[in-house]
């Protein structure tokens, strides 16, 4: 008799078991569930992908400062392009200086007397 109840809390445990391990399983594969996991792996990936490139920046301030220090090289940065250091050499205004024209404001005037 003990050997019957024995077996038959058993099988009842193990289908208990089962059913659990079924329905997670369908949950898991439930539409919501699949576009939560997608999303929480594309956010990982978004983090991943942003300490890899705040440890490339890292590393590569790290070795222009050495190659800068080998080198001998200590000027400051300056934050203006080359062209417009070189416009500013030459004695050119930087392109913001200028003052902006359309094209077909260059060459016609907006005098009506004016033969055109």
């Amino acid at each position: 008799m003990f050997r019957r109840t024995f077996w038959f809390a058993a099988g009842a445990a193990a289908g208990v078991w089962a059913t659990t391990k079924v329905n997670r399983k369908i949950q898991q594969l439930t539409p919501e569930s699949l576009a939560a996991q997608a999303a929480n792996k594309a956010i990982e990936t978004g983090h991943r992908v942003k300490d890899f490139a705040l440890d490339v920046r890292a590393g590569m301030i790290q070795r222009e400062e050495e190659l800068g220090e080998a080198l001998g090289v200590h000027a400051p940065v300056d934050p203006e392009l080359p062209a417009q250091r070189a416009r500013r050499a030459i004695g050119r205004p930087p392109a913001a200086d200028l003052p902006e024209q359309h094209p077909y404001h260059a060459h016609h005037s907006h005098n009506r007397n004016e033969d055109h």
